[in-house]
């Protein structure tokens, strides 16, 4: 009985151990965007997936706009501002409303080649959408941990990225979510998204 004991003591000292990493190197992605900005690539979608827009730059900060916050008589904020301040090498811009997928340079969208190569508006029943995905890549996908399938606001795929090792966070601004991939940030904003497991496919 003490030995199941230690045993789940030391499960639960590895989790909070290796939960803490992740949450470390998470703030220091965070301190990095503040104080010297990431090296990442934005891209803005319309509600089929289309691309609107691509900026890839150097010193890259995305905060939420606080003009836009809605706040009580008390000065409390009530509702966070969904509206993007985002500056790239010095230069400003504003975004709100369409998804917006943000990711470090080093990190590979792995649907930009799928999609060169196979006609997505194929609906074959026969087998669903990311079993022919994973099916496609399985070489690539030997031994990764995590999938990422991000989706526009109507459901239609418009990005996908593996990694080994994938921590979600919070972020300050409303409609994202953050994720460490590798530990390489990517952000998402305004999107659908499903993270599966790798083995789910095997």
């Amino acid at each position: 009985m003490k030995i199941n004991a230690l045993k789940i003591s030391i499960a639960l000292l590895l989790v909070s151990i290796l939960s803490a990493c992740s949450i470390f190197n998470w703030e220091v992605e965070r301190l990095k965007e503040k104080f010297v900005g990431d090296n990442m690539i934005i891209q803005t979608y319309d509600e089929n997936s289309q691309l609107i827009d691509r900026i890839e730059g150097k010193s890259i900060s995305i905060v939420p706009d606080e003009r836009f916050a809605i706040t009580d008589v008390d000065g409390e904020v009530v509702e966070k501002s969904s509206v993007l301040n985002i500056t790239v090498g010095g230069h400003e811009m504003m975004h709100v409303g369409s998804s917006l997928i943000a990711h470090s340079t080093e990190l590979h969208n792995y649907f930009n080649d799928y999609a060169k190569t196979y006609d997505i508006e194929n609906q074959d029943k026969s087998m669903p959408f990311i079993n022919r995905f994973v099916n496609e890549f399985k070489n690539v996908t030997t031994g990764k941990e995590k999938l990422i399938l991000i989706r526009s606001q109507s459901g239609t795929p418009l990005a996908t990225f593996y990694g080994n090792k994938v921590s979600t966070f919070s972020t300050t601004i409303d409609k994202t979510t953050g994720l460490l991939v590798d530990g390489e940030r990517l952000f998402i904003y305004r999107c659908d998204y499903t993270i599966y497991d790798v083995a789910l496919f095997n």
